[in-house]
């Protein structure tokens, strides 16, 4: 029986060995990107063609930076819908949901010049529009542009204060 046992652990031996020399090659020709990744910074992705510019992903923000950013002239951007827009919002938050970008993108570019910084937010968490619209807007030529992933219910929860619109 101790026979039969025997090529199965050289046969995860050498398993791991394989794995394990992957797993070094692998973080070796890419620790620029790992340690970029981990330490949250913005992961750029190389074009495989130089004719094209690289693709730049939204920074995330954290609620305690948020005061800061506003402070420097950060604009808030809300992708949800527009009847939840109108329901509430953050303080001075510019409407463009992800579904109607391409309606509204001209009117945007004109009202919010792309050297601004922009905070994207939507439904918290667990919704992946302000990223998604971020990526457009970077594709669009904003470069300042961040994702508040705990979006509307964290601002909520905290109590912040919220706007509405007017309805007439």
């Amino acid at each position: 029986m101790s026979d039969r046992l025997l090529p199965s652990r050289r046969v995860l031996l050498e398993a791991l060995v394989l794995v394990f020399f992957a797993v070094a090659v692998g973080l070796s020709l890419n620790y620029a990107l790992v340690l970029r990744a981990f330490s949250g910074r913005t992961v750029v992705v190389k074009s495989a063609s130089l004719n094209q510019p690289a693709q730049q992903f939204p920074q995330p923000v954290d609620y305690e930076e948020l005061d800061d950013l506003l402070a420097t002239g950060s604009r808030f951007i809300d992708a949800r819908d527009a009847h939840l827009y109108a329901d509430s919002h953050l303080p001075g938050a510019i409407s463009l949901p992800l579904g109607e970008v391409d309606q509204r993108l001209e009117a945007f570019s004109a009202q919010v010049p792309r050297e601004t910084s922009l905070i994207l937010y939507c439904n918290g968490f667990g919704c992946p529009d302000s990223f998604d619209l971020g990526v457009r807007l970077i594709a669009e030529g904003y470069r300042q542009v961040k994702v508040y992933e705990g979006g509307f219910p964290e601002w909520r929860d905290r109590g912040r204060q919220l706007e509405t619109v007017e309805k007439r």
